[in-house]
């Protein structure tokens, strides 16, 4: 069965994007390597360093289907339709009906995040749910959905910007470290979520 992960670069400060969704700082490492991960379809390429790369291509062969949310779909510009990884699940309260047809790499769930996370997982056919953005990885803590964390964590400081662990709660979450992976211009951390 597979597991539902976050795997977001991040800033050492916490951030995810700086003001106004910036985030050229944050993803240099994507572009400042030898070795190539096509994404999205081969829509777009990645030159990352040996490093990345094995764990670039580590994920993305085993995920099977994305949680977002509306703002950072509206933000990508639907990543032209071509999500980093299909079927791409958006949890919003208004649907984009120029996105709702026949063939739509997006299906968009207005009753909530525990219900995109469930329809995500039986279309992802045992392989890994990848959950993105902060909004969703926040709900998706508190509800207790998230099994690992997976950070790329960027070699800056932001300042501000959009934070990745807001409104959790006054509970701690207790994370288990499973892999740290030192690379060209990123740290990849990664965590199980202790339950």
């Amino acid at each position: 069965m597979g597991k539902v992960i976050t795997n977001i670069t991040m800033s050492l400060d916490g951030f995810i994007a700086g003001p106004d969704d910036d985030v050229q700082h944050l993803f240099k490492w994507y572009f400042g390597g030898n070795t190539e991960v096509p994404m999205q379809n081969g829509q777009m390429v990645l030159k990352v360093s040996p490093e990345s790369a094995s764990l670039l291509q580590e994920s993305i062969s085993t995920t099977g289907a994305m949680v977002a949310g509306r703002r950072m779909f509206d933000v990508a510009h639907a990543w032209a339709g071509h999500p980093p990884i299909a079927p791409c699940f958006i949890v919003t309260h208004n649907v984009p009906q120029e996105w709702v047809r026949e063939g739509s790499p997006f299906t968009f769930v207005t009753d909530g995040v525990e219900s995109a996370v469930g329809q995500a997982k039986k279309a992802a056919g045992g392989k890994n749910v990848a959950v993105a953005t902060a909004t969703i990885t926040q709900q998706c803590l508190r509800a207790g959905l998230l099994d690992e964390i997976n950070i790329d964590l960027a070699p800056v400081l932001l300042g501000e910007g959009i934070r990745l662990f807001d409104n959790l709660g006054s509970e701690p979450i207790e994370l288990e470290t499973t892999r740290v992976v030192d690379a060209e211009g990123v740290t990849h951390l990664r965590f199980r979520v202790v339950k």
